[in-house]
Formats: structure tokens, sequence, C-alpha cells
């Protein structure tokens, strides 16, 4: 018989996270693929655990994977371990889970720790709709970085973003450029002795970090864009064409007058009468 993929959570920070059945996967499945050995190596000393590792990262995810999936055809079962978190959110694990699916081989995720659910339940935002964005684009690859950016100009959910220190101002400063200023809660340290949640705006964060250095992992929760903010700046936009325009707009889809003179008024912000009285020149 084929072995499994236990996809197991590990601490982000406070090591009493830990879950039971992810101590017990560790002991006993053949083989624990992780991200960084070194720093594994640490947390499995730590729960006196000595099931043999190896490493599967960003670098060697692809080629890895296939060996991994080999050892599991041959019956291994893996577990694998992310530095820190839920393998595959933001991680290359992603690619092993997609790679054992087209194979057939069966994976079973342990739940347990995620930097961005912890964070988004701190940042006193609203968290029944929120879209998880990891790490933005390098600066270097500034075309895909103003997009995703762009793309989340208009993002009326709650935005999660993971930064590392050295980049954090830079990341504030293209936020606040694309986003505007927003409410914001930068949460570093999460789950240990320093844990810090600041609920902020853009631009008090930017002025914030002019003076202070930034250090730890961070996660930014980022307030989206308001359902009534999106209404109104739709209207706005079509403040700037003509009723007559307006209409045309409609009319040339064959939407008949009197309804395009509905959907003009609703776009507007006004009563159909009013849209009558502008057409006749009242």
């Amino acid at each position: 018989m084929a072995g499994k993929l236990y996809l197991c959570a590990t601490p982000i920070g406070n090591l009493d996270d830990m879950t039971f059945r992810v101590l017990e996967t560790l002991k006993s499945v053949d083989l624990i693929a992780a991200e960084d050995t070194r720093n594994s190596i640490k947390l499995l000393n730590h729960f006196d655990i000595h099931t043999e590792m190896t490493s599967y990262h960003e670098y060697n995810k692809y080629d890895k994977a296939q060996y991994l999936i080999g050892k599991m055809q041959e019956g291994t079962n893996v577990a694998l371990i992310t530095d820190a978190g839920t393998p595959a959110i933001s991680d290359p694990g992603e690619v092993l889970v997609a790679e054992c699916h087209k194979v057939g081989i069966t994976v079973t995720s342990l739940p347990g720790p995620a930097a961005c659910i912890t964070a988004l339940t701190l940042s006193g935002l609203s968290t029944r709709r929120f879209c998880f964005e990891g790490f933005l684009p390098s600066q270097d690859d500034k075309k895909a970085r103003k997009r995703i950016l762009e793309d989340l100009k208009d993002e009326s959910r709650t935005i999660i973003v993971y930064e590392a220190p050295h980049h954090l101002r830079a990341a504030l400063d293209d936020l606040y450029e694309s986003l505007g200023d927003r409410r914001i809660s930068i949460c570093r340290e999460l789950t240990k002795k320093f844990e810090d949640v600041n609920p902020t705006t853009i631009e008090r964060a930017i002025s914030f970090y002019k003076d202070n250095e930034p250090r730890g992992e961070y996660v930014l929760v980022i307030e989206g864009k308001s359902l009534e903010e999106q209404d109104e700046e739709k209207r706005k936009s079509w403040q700037d064409m003509s009723v007559e325009d307006h209409m045309k707009f409609y009319e040339d889809q064959g939407i008949p007058r009197k309804e395009a003179m509905k959907m003009v008024a609703a776009d507007r912000g006004v009563g159909k009468r009013e849209i009558y009285k502008e057409l006749l020149g009242e």
C-alpha cells in the first residue's frame, strides 16, 4: 500500500501550541520533510522526537516533491512541517500537495497554528470576510507588485499580508500609495512573550517606523474598502459623463429606453424623474 502525506501544523512561537495529534504523528511516520532541518531539529529535540528528517524548501520543491512521492508510493508515510505554522500556506508545501493529488496519494491535514488567522482574530477588524495575500511580490518585480496592489485597491474584504522586517517600511509606503489611509493592525511576535498587536492607520504606522526599527516577522491586517465607499466612487465616475451619453451607454446594449432611464438614475443616486427632466432640458 502507498504511504500518506501528513500536513503537520507546528507552533508559530509558543511551543505549548503543539497538538497531541501532531506529536504522535511526527513520532510514528517514517520520514519528516522539513523546510529548514536546522530549525526543525530544535523542535523535535524539545519533544523528544527522533524520526528521520529530510529538507523540503522553496529551492528544491519540485525535484524533492518527486523524490518524496516516490517514497510514498513505496509505502513510506511522510509528515510535512514548515518552520512555523501550517504547511502549504504561503509555503512550498502547496507544490507537494498538488503533486500528491495528481498521482492519487492520500493527503491529510493536522490543523493547528496559522499566523494569518491568529493575526486576523486579534486585529479588531472585520473577520466575516477576508482575503489572504501572503507576501507581496518583491520590489525587484515592480510590475507584479504594482498589479497586486492595484487589485487590492478595491478589495472590500479585510486583507492579510505577511512582511519581513527589512521590507516593512517599503510595504507600508506602497500600501499607502495604492490604498490610501486605511485602518491597519500591525502584528508581530505572535504567541510569544512579547506579542504585539498595534491597531493604527497606515499613515500613522509610516510615521512610527521612521523613528523605530522594525523587528520580527510581521502580519499586516488591513481594512478593506467599504461597499458604501465603492458605491460612492462608482457614482462619482458617472458624473463625468453627460446624462445623454450615460443613456446611450445602456441603449447601445439593446436596453429599452425606460429601463435604461432607471439604470442611469440608480447609477447616479437620483430619482428617475430627475433623469427625465434632464433629458427634456428642464
